[in-house]
């Protein structure tokens, strides 16, 4: 049948639609319609067809539905007003609908809701507005009043909260296409307050088939950009297993990047250890690149992770070793002017590496930093000068780069060895060499053909580099809908329609009422998808796609103490020093004050004691002293005292509390309240207060010591007061610090103590070893790598200060 002949069957096809019943309706005539309708549509005839999904719409069977909103998503994606009066009956009949007519209805009604409701974020965005630009001199109950206007300015359409709380129970289904698809609407279009409950669901789903894991791991690398928090709790359903293929890996590698932060990026980076380790050469590359972005966005940890890569320079792996150092040459870009050791230890190794990308990495590094390393940049350009003809073209480009930079910062050394150098470059095979060449020596040897720019040559050589950005691959990828093909392949697919931007003001809600229901004859609906939707049998999930429900955690942490003999011992020294909670002026009479008791808690094993002194210093009594609202980090928990009925006038009273403060030196804020008043206050622990002494023997302290090595070790040279370098003075500053243990030692230059976190009962060990002309080297040894790097920040003035 030819194309043409379509003006005078296609309207007999919709008539008969129309008004014959299905038994009637002619075979061939449904046959010439599907081939019609997937091979070319005549636009003369769009309109006809868009009638009959007008028609279609309204009918309120389950079995409809699914297929008249696909033959709408082909035919007429743009006819938004369609979908008006029909959007509560979606709604309601989503629950009912076939598995895959849901996806394709729950993706309609994402970009419906799109267009017709108004941002639920901006109550988020407008109370941080409001946070950022609060003045200093108002009052907690005025800008209590301001927050409450931002929420009074917002209210949720209740046809967007129908949308929300119809598709919530589908994220339990067992096709994990439908749980997608709810858990990108639930991304696009729910307040970020509530966006939280997919995490487990999308979590659920990493027991599927690897192909189901690599879209699901995908969707939540992106969505793990944005908000941390709703993947936190789930950190360890991303380790890493043996058995997975390394699309896998790399993934869950990913997101553990993402959601490192100061609390969990102990754990992680012993994760890493262990993935460096890996046979799967790609993938222990991805995890030497994920351990220079966590060291790029996490302060405390760079100088452990730096530390950590330069071991791994010494590994037999050629690709561990040049990911090493390209991951190093980033991060010394960041901060050259601390690690000029890095940079020697690097031109030492120069001779055993010998992958190219490597080797012109380093080449780089000396002669970015030339000034810094002055003996050694030299012998470097003379040693690469012997085997310039055998190298790779990229480490060539870099020796030319070296003997040009060295030629303008150190020529009465060098003058010789870079025009040699050159001179090799002008008769190289790649034009590549020979161009840079003869670009170098215009502007570094000039001659009287050299123009004006060789007076710039050493701006143009020795211009600071700005430092390199460490990123996730998934940072942009967000401006595409999840769960599309254009999200993963992360480029426009054909067919892809953009999800629009939240309107400022919502359209009239009006257009969605419905007075009347209209009914559709039963017999047009079927003569009309068998028309138009020629697939009549969904696709199969595999076996394999049938989920399981429950969670179990993929690893579980190793005890690093192995058999050793470790009891928890009483405190050495109680500090008395106290610290300021509420000035008597703010509180109205009411001060406070708290100190850090340095006793197991009574509240809870993995709770840090503190008495808190409270003092009426108002001629009145102050009843019902109590703690009202708090404000707690993630995780973090508090046992309050118990309210005090009544104070008198001059009186104090000392209370004890209880705060998991979990292994970190986050604040705990609350509210200390009386009767009338409510006052925001905080408690701060110093590092050295996260901890409870223990009792070991050398032996043990050793085997310990040696188990927490790499990125599990810190240290640092300091120079010690000369009324500080007695074992006694040492013991007693350490100890007034930090609340650690003594542990005993035979030698008089050496001395050890040892500790573990509240939170964890994670070890800490502490060595300080006296050297000589007044210096001592300070290392602690944890696998809790921030408040180790905290504890050693802290301690080092201890001992250096009079």
């Amino acid at each position: 049948m030819q194309a043409d002949s379509s003006t005078i069957w296609f309207p007999a096809c919709v008539w008969l639609a129309k008004n014959l019943s299905f038994l009637k309706f002619p075979i061939f005539l449904t046959k010439y319609v599907k081939q019609f309708f997937f091979s070319s549509l005549d636009p003369e005839q769009k309109e006809m067809l868009i009638e009959v999904i007008e028609k279609l719409l309204k009918d309120r069977s389950t079995l409809v539905a699914g297929s008249v909103v696909m033959a709408f998503e082909e035919v007429c994606p743009d006819r938004i007003d369609l979908i008006h009066k029909n959007y509560r009956k979606l709604c309601n009949l989503l629950v009912d609908v076939e598995e895959w007519g849901q996806i394709v209805i729950i993706h309609m009604l994402t970009r419906y809701a799109r267009t017709q409701f108004v941002s639920p974020w901006k109550t988020d965005e407008n109370v941080e507005e409001e946070y950022n630009e609060n003045n200093f001199y108002e009052s907690d109950e005025e800008q209590k009043e301001k927050d409450q206007k931002v929420k009074k300015n917002y209210a949720m359409d209740p046809d967007h909260r129908l949308l929300l709380r119809n598709t919530k129970p589908l994220l339990q289904s067992r096709n994990a296409a439908v749980v997608m698809a709810v858990a990108q609407l639930y991304w696009h279009l729910a307040p970020k307050s509530e966006a939280g409950i997919i995490s487990k669901s999308l979590v659920r789903l990493l027991r599927s088939n690897r192909e189901v894991q690599y879209i699901v791991l995908q969707n939540i690398a992106t969505m793990s950009i944005q908000r941390k928090g709703m993947f936190e709790p789930y950190l360890k359903s991303f380790y890493v297993r043996s058995t997975d293929p390394t699309m896998i890996k790399t993934l869950k590698l990913e997101i553990m990047t993402n959601l490192a932060n100061e609390a969990n990026i102990s754990t992680l980076l012993r994760e890493f250890q262990t993935y460096v380790k890996s046979q799967d050469k790609q993938f222990a590359a991805a995890t030497i690149q994920a351990i220079g972005r966590c060291a790029t966005n996490i302060t405390e940890v760079t100088d452990t992770c730096l530390n950590g890569l330069v071991c791994l320079l010494s590994n037999r792996d050629e690709i561990v070793v040049a990911e090493s150092v390209v991951v190093i040459k980033k991060l010394l870009q960041t901060q050259p002017a601390h690690h000029g050791e890095i940079i020697k230890h690097m031109a030492k190794l120069l001779d055993n590496i010998t992958v190219p990308v490597a080797r012109a990495s380093i080449l780089w590094l000396i002669g970015e930093y030339c000034e810094r390393v002055p003996k050694i940049a030299p012998d470097v350009l003379r040693k690469t000068a012997k085997s310039f003809i055998n190298e790779d073209d990229l480490v060539k480009l870099q020796i030319l780069n070296l003997g040009a930079k060295l030629y303008l910062t150190n020529s009465k050394q060098t003058k010789l060895l870079t025009q040699y150098v050159l001179n090799l470059g002008k008769y190289d095979q790649s034009y590549d060499i020979r161009d840079r060449t003869r670009f170098i020596r215009q502007l570094i040897v000039p001659n009287e053909k050299s123009g004006a720019l060789s007076k710039y040559a050493k701006k143009i050589f020795l211009a600071q580099k700005p430092a390199p950005l460490l990123e996730s691959p998934f940072k942009d990828r967000d401006h595409f809908q999840l769960g599309t093909l254009s999200h993963t392949l992360n480029s426009r697919a054909t067919g892809y329609l953009e999800l629009s931007d939240w309107p400022e003001v919502a359209p009239d809600p009006a257009v969605r009422n419905v007075e009347v229901a209209e009914s559709v004859c039963w017999h047009l609906s079927i003569a009309f998808l068998l028309l138009v939707y020629p697939v009549t049998t969904p696709v199969a999930v595999p076996a394999s796609a049938v989920l399981s429900p429950s969670l179990t955690a993929d690893l579980e942490g190793l005890s690093l103490s192995g058999s050793s003999v470790i009891d928890v011992t009483t405190q050495v020294f109680v500090p008395t020093k106290t610290h300021e909670m509420l000035h008597r002026m703010t509180g109205k009479g009411l001060s406070a004050h708290y100190q850090f008791s340095r006793q197991p808690c009574i509240f809870g094993d993995r709770m840090v004691s503190v008495q808190v002194t409270l003092t009426n210093t108002t001629d009145q009594k102050i009843d019902n002293i109590h703690i009202g609202e708090k404000k707690l980090p993630p995780g973090m928990r508090m046992h309050e005292f118990n309210p005090i009925e009544c104070l008198d006038p001059e009186r104090s009273v000392t209370v004890s509390m209880g705060i998991d403060f979990c292994d970190s030196t986050q604040t705990a804020s609350f509210q200390l309240c009386t009767k009338d008043d409510h006052f925001s206050v905080s408690i701060q622990p110093p590092v050295g207060e996260l901890l409870l002494p223990v009792t070991m023997s050398e032996k043990d302290f050793k085997k310990e010591q040696g188990m927490l090595t790499g990125m599990n070790e810190t240290s640092a040279t300091i120079n010690v007061a000369p009324q500080n370098s007695t074992g006694r003075v040492i013991i007693e500053r350490l100890m007034k610090a930090a609340n650690l243990g003594v542990v005993p030692s035979g030698q008089d230059k050496i001395h050890r103590f040892a500790a573990k976190t509240v939170h964890s009962g994670s070890l800490m060990l502490v060595t300080v070893e006296l050297k000589e002309s007044s210096t001592a080297q300070l290392i602690i040894n944890t696998e809790k790598t921030v408040i180790g790097s905290v504890l050693l920040r802290e301690l080092k003035p201890v001992l250096s200060q009079g």
